[in-house]
């Protein structure tokens, strides 16, 4: 995990230097993932320019706050917490108080990604994005919420890869210990949402996707449901890892023949 470390390190120290910010903005859920997006930014840009943000809403549960706070302690980032609740509940008092609690988890993830994007305005700095591959694969979590981002040091790891590398970070064991959970309601956990363990999901989609190994092959391996819900899940999630599509109608569109850095040398 050494080179791994090393490799992320650069690409945060490189690719924030481009913009000419050197300030990295992080929201902590007291999870593994931003831990180790935490501990990463410390390492590339210095402690003091790492601003990390708890934002509970009502039903977060108290160890997600505790396990933030212990994060930034560990690494010496600044840290801050923002209550949801009054502006979540108000929306959805005023619009819909039936609403499901998807729709409730949703609008939690969208409000907090935009207090991340309104301080990293305040203090010039970037959103650095905490979504692992396993979860952008399977598209398990919220378009413009905490799929959101500027830059992603862990979007090419899997859950699996996040395990071992908070471990040579030296990520507090707590956080390292507990069931993955978005938090986004009580006693929600991302293996009963998913229907299988992380471990499982990621040595099909390591076969999946890396070796691109063929259906009727994993499904001599694997269980064929099993094989069919994590290529549907990639699939109809297609739409989460791209930048709106756009309609063609010029001889260079934007998404397509004008890429940025291709065009320009950057």
């Amino acid at each position: 995990m050494e080179k791994t470390a090393l490799i992320l390190t650069d690409f945060l120290r490189e690719e924030q230097g481009k913009t000419g910010l050197n300030k990295a903005v992080i929201g902590l859920s007291g999870g593994i993932d931003s831990a180790v997006v935490c501990a990463l930014c410390v390492r590339a840009l210095g402690a003091e320019n790492v601003h990390t943000f708890c934002l509970p809403y009502k039903t977060s549960h108290p160890a997600s706050e505790a396990h933030a706070r212990l994060c930034a302690e560990t690494f010496g980032a600044h840290y801050q917490v923002i209550e949801i609740t009054k502006q979540i509940d108000a929306y959805f008092d005023a619009v819909d108080p039936a609403a499901s609690a998807l729709r409730r988890g949703n609008k939690m993830a969208r409000e907090r990604m935009t207090i991340l994007y309104d301080h990293s305005a305040k203090l010039g700095g970037l959103v650095i994005g905490t979504s692992n591959k396993t979860e952008l694969l399977l598209g398990y979590g919220t378009q413009h919420g905490d799929m959101a981002s500027a830059l992603n040091p862990i979007g090419d790891l899997y859950k699996t890869q996040i395990f071992e590398l908070a471990k040579y970070l030296k990520i507090p064991e707590p956080i390292i210990n507990k069931a993955p959970s978005a938090d986004l309601w009580d006693g929600q956990s991302d293996e009963t949402d998913l229907g299988y363990t992380y471990a499982r999901i990621d040595e099909l989609l390591a076969e999946l996707i890396e070796q691109r190994v063929s259906e009727r092959a994993l499904k001599a391996k694997f269980e064929p449901v099993f094989v069919n819900k994590i290529i549907a899940l990639v699939k109809k999630s297609q739409f989460k890892r791209r930048l709106p599509l756009i309609a063609k109608l010029s001889a260079r569109t934007i998404d397509r023949e004008f890429r940025y850095p291709r065009d320009w040398g950057v």
